[in-house]
């Protein structure tokens, strides 16, 4: 297969050299076109005042694989690759693998599943693929894992428009617990901001904040699947699909009724 690759750690980044590796070894064509350096937590954002470069990056990686670092967002990356760097369509667009974990309703913000996302929104099968752990930095499992079940879901006809959300527990691949279908679960963080002060008086914010992990609470899909998070901390890897449609799921009766001039908005 022709298989294209990104992220949003970097074009150094131990995940992303890892996951070419493996994708190379089993046959594929592998390209490479990720940011220069590290634009984690971008979401979809796209460069659109200053220019966006790209230089070639073949001697970071192993021998067959083409790689390209690119001054832009993992967005930028995806879509300069797709319209400009690669000559012909690739069959599967990888994404990762990610320093860290992108559970739950955190893959809005993830520029990693944002990259992914961009192969789904021109009918390319995507996916992302996270480490769950910061610290965690053997790539190994997660990197074969990732292959084989891409290669399998192309096997099996795998949808246009479904992206597929791969977190893989931080251990080895014998310890792990069976791969599951998952829902995404809610997200929510304490004490988001940490107020400091410059040497001049003046303050600023951290973003920082703790992870609420809430294992039962997760949106929609079947509900005998267990959520992305609890699927994680029972220490197994986690697989969800999703689908660039945004729109309203639930009944009509529970929209807002707008009324504008007396008139009733249906």
């Amino acid at each position: 297969m022709r298989i294209l690759i990104s992220n949003d750690d970097g074009v150094f980044a131990e995940g992303i050299r890892t996951l070419a590796t493996a994708a190379a070894a089993r046959g594929h064509k592998v390209t490479v076109v990720c940011p220069d350096q590290e634009r984690s937590a971008t979401g979809h954002g796209l460069t659109l005042q200053t220019p966006i470069r790209a230089e070639r990056a073949n001697e970071l990686y192993v021998p067959g694989v083409t790689a390209w670092a690119c001054s832009g967002t993992p967005a930028d990356c995806m879509k300069l690759a797709l319209f400009e760097l690669v000559e012909e369509k690739p069959d599967l667009v990888l994404s990762g693998i990610n320093h860290g974990p992108n559970l739950g309703t955190d893959v809005f913000c993830s520029g990693t599943v944002a990259a992914a996302m961009e192969g789904t929104l021109e009918a390319i099968p995507s996916m992302a693929v996270s480490s769950a752990c910061f610290q965690w930095r053997q790539f190994q499992a997660a990197a074969d894992l990732a292959v084989e079940i891409a290669e399998q879901a192309l096997e099996d006809a795998w949808p246009s428009n479904l992206l597929l959300n791969l977190n893989v527990p931080p251990c080895a691949r014998e310890a792990m617990g069976p791969l599951r279908w998952t829902r995404l679960s809610i997200r929510r963080y304490n004490e988001q901001f940490s107020r400091r002060v410059d040497p001049r008086g003046r303050h600023y914010y951290w973003l920082a904040g703790e992870v609420v992990n809430d294992l039962e609470s997760a949106g929609e899909g079947p509900r005998d699947w267990p959520s992305d998070v609890a699927q994680i901390d029972a220490n197994a890897p986690s697989v969800t699909p999703i689908q660039p449609d945004l729109f309203w799921r639930g009944p009509l009766a529970a929209l807002p009724e707008l009324k504008l001039s007396g008139q009733l908005v249906r």
